[in-house]
């Protein structure tokens, strides 16, 4: 799917107006060169069309990423002052309000998901027209669709907890001022039954790279599982993935986050961008298809060096904090994957490059604002992976599902079951400390409460950066403790826009 082009296809009212002579009984909408859903769904081609339409969205939440490290100790805001990216400010300081731009808007490409895959859902066994459309692999495409519908909700309930919830049609206009919140056990409820119905005619792998496997459904299943505290089911579900044989650990972990590595032996689920459909809209900067993180990442200024200096400039936010390069132990691989330490890596690149001049040399100016020194390796902008309005079409893919990430789930879900096996969840945590680290010597050999503080420990540092951090804090209980500024009843939420508040009447978060 990385290089298709995805429409995005609205189910949206083209008309032209045009007189008419007819009766009003005798209307068709043809005669005004109108679109009517009875002109959607007609043949396997338009089910197939639409269904790539309902991934549109996920790329659209790509500041959730961004937010997951910036709300926790793994990075700061950055930017160029305290004005900066005032919104991701506001959720780096806790000092969140319900008038947030970025959250306003991963709130509406939340429900634009749910609305799209509810569409497609509406109409699975009878098109508008009330035909019926059968083809091959029809029930597998719709497990696509469904698991779509259960990571766009997961996002909003992991986010917001009671959200509005519907799961029959695709809402309009006129229906938003009817909505109400719904307690979050009922929108898990949904998500686990679309997941377990998704895994249950899915495939385990897809020629078309992207695309919703049977183990992407049962790995995404596992995590909602944990932010339940279904320890047993979690573990249960998150077995198969690993004994499947189907992913491997790689053993160069930079190499993941490079270009030729995306969609590897270890990727269970990656948000697709590209560059390959230019975009030039800064009206709307994350709705292109590339990934407007990217360039957010980058070092300010760079300028100079030889043709092998790989980065290009971006706006020094989401920077990686000491707290977090701290937390590496010496020797672990991951932790100059994944920070950069420009002011370094400028001395070394200059040193090993003595034929520059001086005024070719490679310099970059030093973050404006809550400078730490440190840069996010893992999405930095690179020369020659963009296009059009550079900013806007990185085509690097955020990696949402790893089997690492599987591997500690798996140890976590074994170490807090109900008959918790501890010797499970210490080979599973050790396959990825070895990994790190290349030898056994960093293996952990501690039980119970030990050796779980010890898996959530290695999930930051096995994930920094990829967006999970803040949501574990929360998840785990560990926030308060952790994260200056936190309170304690509030803060474990975000503030429900109040664009939807005034529109829908909806009950705002406690504090807030």
């Amino acid at each position: 799917m990385k290089k298709i082009y995805i429409k995005i296809i609205g189910i949206v009212v083209i008309a032209t107006v045009l007189g008419s002579c007819k009766k009003f009984v005798d209307y068709n909408p043809h005669d005004s060169f109108t679109v009517t859903d009875l002109d959607y769904l007609k043949s396997e081609s338009d089910y197939r069309t639409m269904a790539i339409s309902t991934y549109t969205p996920v790329q659209w939440l790509n500041q959730v990423v961004v937010i997951g490290d910036i709300a926790s100790d793994n990075s700061v805001a950055g930017g160029e002052s305290a004005s900066d990216v005032l919104p991701l400010q506001q959720i780096d300081d806790f000092s969140l309000t319900s008038v947030n731009s970025t959250l306003q808007d991963l709130w509406q490409v939340a429900y634009e998901g749910v609305n799209r895959t509810n569409y497609l859902l509406q109409y699975k066994d009878k098109n508008p027209a009330g035909q019926v459309v059968d083809f091959a692999g029809k029930e597998a495409l719709y497990g696509e669709v469904k698991f779509l519908r259960a990571y766009y909700y997961f996002t909003l309930v992991k986010m917001w907890g009671d959200v509005p919830f519907f799961i029959d049609r695709r809402l309009g206009v006129s229906d938003s001022r009817s909505l109400q919140r719904s307690p979050k056990a009922e929108v898990y409820a949904q998500v686990e039954k679309d997941l377990n119905e998704a895994i249950a005619v899915l495939p385990p792998t897809q020629t078309e790279k992207g695309r919703v496997t049977k183990y992407a459904a049962q790995a995404l299943l596992g995590k909602v599982y944990l932010y339940e505290n279904k320890f047993d089911a979690a573990a249960s579900v998150l077995e198969p993935v690993i004994t499947s044989n189907a992913y491997s650990l790689v053993s160069d972990f930079a190499s993941m986050y490079l270009a030729a590595g995306e969609n590897g032996p270890e990727s269970v689920f990656e948000i697709q961008y590209t560059n390959g459909s230019p975009y030039y809209n800064w009206g709307g900067t994350t709705r292109g298809q590339g990934n407007y993180a990217v360039q957010q990442n980058g070092v300010r200024g760079i300028s100079g060096g030889a043709a092998d200096m790989p980065y290009a400039a971006g706006w020094s936010t989401n920077l990686p904090t000491q707290n977090l390069a701290t937390a590496y132990a010496a020797g672990d691989q991951r932790k100059d994957a994944t920070l950069l330490d420009m002011e370094a890596y400028k001395t070394a690149y200059n040193a090993a490059h003595p034929e520059l001049p001086d005024n070719q040399k490679l310099k970059y100016q030093v973050a404006p604002y809550k400078n730490t020194g440190l840069y996010n390796k893992k999405y930095l902008p690179r020369k020659g992976e963009t296009s059009g309005q550079i900013e806007l079409n990185y085509l690097n893919n955020f990696r949402v599902l790893r089997y690492a990430d599987v591997l500690l789930m798996a140890a976590e879900a074994n170490n807090r079951a109900t008959a918790p096996n501890d010797t499970k969840a210490q080979d599973y945590l050790n396959r990825v400390r070895h990994r790190a680290f290349n030898d056994d010597l960093h293996n952990v050999t501690a039980s119970g409460a030990t050796l779980k503080q010890a898996i959530w420990d290695e999930r930051r540092l096995e994930l920094a950066m990829d967006g999970d951090r803040f949501f574990d804090l929360v998840r785990t209980g560990q926030a308060a403790s952790k994260l200056t500024g936190f309170v304690t009843g509030k803060h474990e939420l975000f503030p429900i826009p109040q664009q939807e508040i005034l529109i829908s009447n909806l009950a705002q978060n406690p504090g807030y």
